[in-house]
């Protein structure tokens, strides 16, 4: 059960593997393209169809029709990587073996949705994959193992996702000959050290800019493309932030602007705005629904400077 890259990762993983063995994979299970969202990453469903799997797609898998035709399967294993549904225990409870879910960071931290844009808002240096036996509750069940993955200061949600496809890639391959040979670890989660964090929608890119300069740019790293990305307000206008970076500001400079002015346009770089600590460079932005342009061209928008985003 699976979608987006790390669905499609784990299941050619499960392919060779399966392979390899002489297993069989008795059913792909993903959803339906939603229209309306930015499809920038690779299909499970065309990946299935490759292969010659059998492909299911329901609205509900927790519907009862469904649960009763993947019980006539008789499942060892059900593996859940990045599938979007939540699943309830009829389901959980079919797989001989165990049902085991590949989630994006390091349990118990950063239970729930989106665990790859909140390490980055949150400004860690370090998160990975954890493949863990699923409970009804999200992400709580015992970890069987993980591989952990470093945070650089430049990686944005799409390079640091990138990284993190492939170690889930290497970590199902080096963890299914022990699940099926019954020799894998279960270690509990320490309850006491979880974390959860819920979906995110476009309007949360909003910036505060009385945060630090740092929270922005972690934001707007964070959001960028393909995401919906981090913007302001001017004058009830959206501009969109896609790239920026921290500066200090100078000791004579420092708490002389209130956070959101915007204080310089500097010449091939960008513009520079207050932040509650430090100043924040634009580097590349949007007016909503025009071109992008990147900082040389902001640097020439010398009429806002004195202005104040919202």
């Amino acid at each position: 059960m699976g979608y987006h890259n790390i669905g499609h990762v784990c299941l050619q993983a499960l392919i060779e593997l399966c392979r390899g063995f002489g297993d069989e994979i008795a059913a792909v299970v993903t959803q339906a393209d939603d229209p309306d969202e930015n499809i920038w990453f690779a299909s499970v469903k065309d990946l299935a169809f490759a292969h010659y799997l059998p492909l299911y797609q329901p609205r509900d898998p927790n519907d009862p029709a469904f649960v009763e035709a993947m019980a006539k399967l008789a499942p060892d294993f059900l593996f859940s990587c990045y599938y979007r549904h939540m699943l309830k225990g009829p389901l959980l409870k079919l797989p001989r073996l165990g049902a085991l879910n590949l989630h994006g960071s390091l349990l118990p931290r950063y239970r729930g949705r989106c665990p790859v844009n909140w390490v980055l808002i949150h400004g860690e240096e370090e998160t990975g994959v954890t493949l863990h036996y699923m409970e009804e509750k999200p992400d709580r069940g015992d970890i069987v193992a993980q591989r952990r993955v470093p945070i650089a200061l430049a990686d944005t949600a799409l390079t640091l996702f990138a990284r993190l496809t492939v170690a889930a890639g290497e970590l199902l391959r080096e963890v299914y000959p022990l699940l099926r040979a019954g020799q894998a670890p279960r270690l509990p989660q320490d309850q006491g050290q979880a974390s959860y964090f819920g979906g995110r929608r476009p309007a949360d890119g909003l910036i505060d800019w009385q945060k630090s300069a740092w929270e922005v740019y972690n934001l707007v790293r964070a959001v960028t493309h393909p995401y919906p990305g981090a913007f302001t307000l001017y004058q009830g206008r959206k501009l969109f932030i896609w790239v920026g970076q921290p500066m200090k500001a100078s000791s004579s400079s420092h708490g002389a602007y209130p956070p959101g002015r915007i204080i310089g346009a500097l010449p091939g770089e960008g513009l520079l705005v207050a932040t509650a600590e430090g100043h924040f460079l634009i580097q590349r932005a949007q007016w909503e629904e025009e071109p992008e342009f990147l900082g040389p061209v902001l640097a020439t928008w010398e009429h806002l400077v004195g202005q104040r985003f919202e």
